[in-house]
């Protein structure tokens, strides 16, 4: 990998915040997009824009076959089966609420059934099926973390053993606070042994190593195109073909529809079948684009990049004591903190980041969508984050420390 040519594919990192160059660490968050991706969005609109599947003349031809050719992209980027098992959303959060209530339309989900979920989910992952079990009377089961915050595989076995109706195990790829990587695979043969199906939320692991959802043998994958240099406003839900024809829509319309009369409907063929309404067409094909620069650059390599990074964060943190990391040594490029205060009490991250803005570097602070595992696991009302991508350094690094270690004057 070559980062220095990565970095001058993103205009924005040559932009100066209060006098200081652009230190990008809100990744988890939302990453930058390159040129490449912003040059692909814009010919759609300047060129062939147009709907899709619902004109002969050739801009809308055009659009189809691009907006197309962007499934079979993040088809093959995830080793699925074909195009008919991606379907483009709005976003992970969508992603899973389109499984959720599917799901429960279906008749897969019923009163007294049981869905296990973990303490370290994003609320994403967490509150749809909540709204299950609050209106729906599904039980809902909470894996609990081990110290370093890696997911307790013997409570995921003792749940399964002990309840009898586990219909769904729903547990996140890695994790956007601790960067904890779940064994996926593992999980997924404990579920399927169980006879549940497995949604994995892949928010944090899809721009960062890479998929197989066949290895995984997951039923559903769930992913969004803002955190892999892709447009804001596209995600991606992976389904086994055979589960997602079995299935109903949850939400219906146009362009989902194959057939219409007064008493009955027929929906459309996959992937279609699920993507009711004008699509966002262009942020599909920049969702392709944003793919195929991964891709080019190699997924093994970002995955290597990134785990770098995030070793390297992690020893030049340890020199700062008043410095408290949490999750575990081995983790994607993703680190929650806190700046313990001479009371023992954490200082504001609000604070630290105003303090990091000043000097031109953005991270992210509060409970990250992550509210129970900060108040029930860290004990701590939040967190600052800093979290990395392709385009960052360990010079950048160095410069953060750098600023943390003004910061001791507050500190233990």
């Amino acid at each position: 990998m070559d980062t220095q040519k990565i970095r001058r594919d993103f205009p924005q990192l040559e932009r100066k915040i209060n006098g200081e160059r652009l230190i990008y660490f809100d990744n988890a968050a939302t990453s930058l997009r390159p040129k490449q991706v912003v040059d692909a969005v814009s010919q759609f609109y300047l060129h062939y824009n147009a709907n899709i599947h619902r004109g002969i003349h050739t801009l809308s031809m055009e659009a189809t076959e691009a907006y197309e050719k962007a499934h079979k992209k993040v088809a093959q980027f995830i080793n699925a089966s074909s195009m008919e098992e991606v379907i483009f959303t709005r976003n992970t959060t969508e992603s899973i609420n389109l499984v959720v209530f599917s799901l429960y339309l279906s008749g897969k989900l019923k009163e007294g059934d049981g869905v296990v979920i973990s303490l370290m989910e994003h609320h994403s992952n967490m509150v749809p099926w909540q709204l299950l079990r609050d209106k729906f009377k599904i039980k809902l089961h909470v894996v609990n973390l081990n110290e370093d915050g890696s997911l307790n595989l013997n409570h995921l076995e003792e749940i399964l053993n002990k309840e009898e109706k586990i219909k769904v195990v729903s547990i996140m790829h890695a994790s956007n606070v601790l960067g904890t990587v779940n064994d996926v695979r593992k999980i997924g043969e404990l579920a399927h042994r169980k006879g549940a199906i497995f949604v994995v939320d892949g928010a944090q692991s899809a721009p960062h190593i890479k998929i197989d959802v066949k290895d995984i043998d997951c039923d559903f994958f769930a992913f969004s195109g803002h955190k892999m240099l892709g447009p804001t406003g596209i995600g991606v839900l992976y389904g086994k073909k055979e589960i997602l024809e079995e299935l109903e829509p949850f939400l219906r319309g146009g362009d989902m529809i194959w057939r219409v009369t007064l008493d009955k409907v027929t929906f459309n063929k996959l992937p279609w079948k699920y993507e009711a309404g004008t699509s966002n067409i262009a942020g599909g094909i920049g969702l392709g684009a944003a793919v195929g620069y991964l891709e080019k650059i190699g997924m093994d390599n970002v995955e290597k990049h990134e785990r770098k990074l995030a070793t390297y964060a992690l020893s030049r943190l340890k020199e700062l004591n008043f410095i408290r990391v949490y999750g575990p040594s081995e983790r994607i490029g993703v680190v929650s903190f806190n700046v313990m205060q001479k009371n023992e009490k954490p200082l504001s991250p609000e604070v630290v980041a105003s303090i990091l803005d000043k000097h031109g570097i953005a991270i992210r602070t509060g409970c990250h969508c992550a509210q129970p595992l900060h108040n029930d696991f860290l004990g701590v009302r939040g967190t600052a984050r800093a979290s990395f991508y392709i385009y960052n350094t360990k010079e950048e690094i160095d410069s953060f420390i750098d600023v943390l270690s003004s910061l001791k004057s507050n500190a233990l």
